[in-house]
């Protein structure tokens, strides 16, 4: 008999546990679920705070890669040529030339992008003008601090010839819708059955923001 009372009681005791046990976990359950509630917060998708979000994530995703266009102008003062050491000044024997170089940049960061760019070149001489060659001459961009930006370009001239422009680029100016740049470069050019040359060039333009 006081077996018994004693297998009865450590049953009792043990279903008062269980019981125990399973109210704790459903009050940790229930707790959980609060919190978890509590650190979604739901936002109206009226308010300021939606939309101000909704802006910020669209501003982040399109600020790259951006495009931007521009037009220009370049004068070429110096043209040297490296079988004679013979240099061939602009503005010299009554004939100069001036080009057009416009063109797009497409940006991928704030330290790289690449530019498309192609210059119709026009002559005057002896009181006359005429166009006279088309150069397109596409190159990898890298961005500096303070506007600076080194071009270098591969060349392909509708007169035959061919080669490369390192261009050294620098925004002196800047405003909401336009950026002023003037450039210095050296082209390098081949082929056409005439001597290999190096000039060194002017160019003055802006961009369009």
């Amino acid at each position: 008999m006081k077996q018994n009372l004693q297998t009865g009681s450590a049953a009792t005791a043990n279903r008062i546990g269980i019981k125990i046990m399973m109210v704790i976990i459903i009050m940790a359950g229930a707790l959980t679920s609060r919190l978890a509630n509590a650190q979604v917060k739901e936002v109206p998708p009226d308010s300021i705070e939606y939309q101000g979000s909704l802006y910020q994530k669209a501003k982040a995703k399109s600020a790259y890669p951006k495009v931007v266009g521009y037009v220009s102008f370049i004068l070429p003062f110096e043209t040297l040529a490296l079988s004679t050491g013979k240099f061939d000044p602009n503005f010299s024997n009554h004939t100069s030339t001036i080009g057009f170089p416009v063109g797009v940049n497409v940006l991928y960061s704030d330290s790289f992008g690449f530019s498309y760019e192609f210059t119709p070149n026009v002559v005057a001489s002896n009181g006359s003008s005429k166009m006279n060659d088309i150069l397109f001459d596409p190159g990898t961009m890298f961005r500096f601090e303070h506007g600076f930006t080194f071009i270098s370009r591969l060349a392909f001239d509708t007169n035959g010839r061919y080669g490369f422009t390192p261009v050294f680029n620098q925004v002196y100016a800047r405003t909401k819708d336009i950026n002023y740049f003037v450039a210095i470069s050296v082209p390098a050019r081949f082929g056409n059955n005439e001597s290999a040359s190096l000039g060194l060039n002017l160019q003055i333009g802006f961009t369009f923001n």
